[in-house]
């Protein structure tokens, strides 16, 4: 169980970032030997790095995705290409080691997190998969709250908890990850909540769905709104009406990383509604999160811009999983080792520019 105390009191211990910590790295990112502002963006983030571990010399060893999965119940409206018995098959993929994630993850060395936040079936038990399901699914948000709210607090701090647990065992960065057929649903109902967007602008294709089905999407997701009004000025009474357990789950992981100080690169359109229910909970916490991609959907973007956040990657990526994240964190990881590892002029004994 969870209270809002709790989150209340994890948000309070957020701390900005570390800005001696940024002016030495960003004196040494000077004293390099490249010209000035030479590698761009990578330097960008490994001052951001600096800032986040309130170390000028970050390094990045223990790396893990974690991919959080729910079902949803408006999935019964036809918002997907796909059946919701997708999500537990796809979940034991992620167990089996079969999916694109542990591709990708085992390509950058990160080890894959596999939580249950709310599939619609009780899974077997796995020593590789943590079990903090809320409930059996969300409920259909056109036609009621997708969840309750005292869930939506269980759920940001199930993510929480998870975080707590496995940061125990080590983490230096994280990436977070999902899986829930019908789950972009959720998502631009959430950002066309926060951002006041219509929701036409901020609803994409999803898994594939043609323009008759895109245009009953839209509908469906207007209906919820109207339905429920979610509130704006509550991050977690939107998570309630109209979001979804994974959703809240990794708005937790998100939340908790930052109290951490540890770096959270987020994926796509999923991860980025979580993001928009954390930042909006805690504002410090945008600082600690890294953008890994631009996502094809078209709400994506405007969910970063409300941010204030640039993506690292632009690939054409609509996956989920954490896919997006586990290519930016080995971008994220080259930025401190250039940082930390490549030789100033002073000490290669090479010229600086003159004057």
């Amino acid at each position: 169980m969870g209270t809002i105390e709790e989150i209340k009191d994890l948000i309070s211990r957020i701390e900005p970032l570390d800005e001696d910590a940024m002016g030495l790295a960003r004196k040494r990112q000077d004293q390099l030997t490249k010209p000035r502002s030479s590698l761009g963006v990578l330097e960008d983030i490994s001052i951001k790095v600096a800032g986040i571990k309130k170390d000028p010399l970050p390094k990045i060893e223990n790396k893990v995705i974690v991919t959080m999965a729910a079902d949803h119940g408006v999935t019964e409206e036809g918002v997907s290409a796909y059946p919701k018995e997708v999500t537990p098959q796809m979940v034991y993929n992620f167990i089996d080691k079969g999916a694109a994630i542990n591709i990708l993850s085992g390509h950058v060395g990160a080890r894959v997190v596999v939580v249950d936040m709310g599939v619609s079936i009780d899974l077997e038990g796995h020593p590789e998969l943590i079990s903090k399901k809320i409930d059996y699914g969300t409920k259909n948000m056109a036609k009621g709250p997708a969840m309750t709210y005292d869930d939506a607090i269980r759920s940001i701090k199930a993510g929480i908890d998870v975080f707590e647990m496995e940061y125990k065992r080590g983490i230096d960065i994280v990436g977070t990850g999902d899986m829930g057929i019908g789950n972009t649903t959720p998502s631009s109902a959430i950002v066309a909540s926060l951002a006041g967007k219509d929701v036409k602008e901020v609803t994409g294709r999803g898994t594939g769905i043609d323009d008759s089905g895109l245009e009953k999407k839209v509908k469906i997701i207007e209906t919820a709104i109207e339905v429920n009004k979610p509130n704006p000025k509550d991050p977690i009474d939107v998570l309630s009406k109209v979001g979804g357990f994974e959703i809240g789950g990794l708005a937790g992981v998100i939340l908790a990383g930052a109290k951490n100080r540890v770096p959270v690169v987020i994926d796509g359109f999923i991860s980025g509604a979580a993001a928009l229910i954390a930042t909006e909970l805690a504002p410090f916490s945008k600082d600690y999160i890294i953008a890994s991609h631009q996502s094809v959907e078209i709400g994506h973007k405007i969910m970063l811009e409300h941010m204030g956040l640039k993506p690292i990657l632009d690939l054409n990526l609509r996956l989920g999983e954490g896919t997006g994240a586990a290519l930016a964190i080995s971008i994220v990881e080259a930025s401190t080792k250039v940082l930390c590892e490549m030789a100033t002029f002073s000490e290669a004994g090479v010229s600086e520019e003159v004057g």
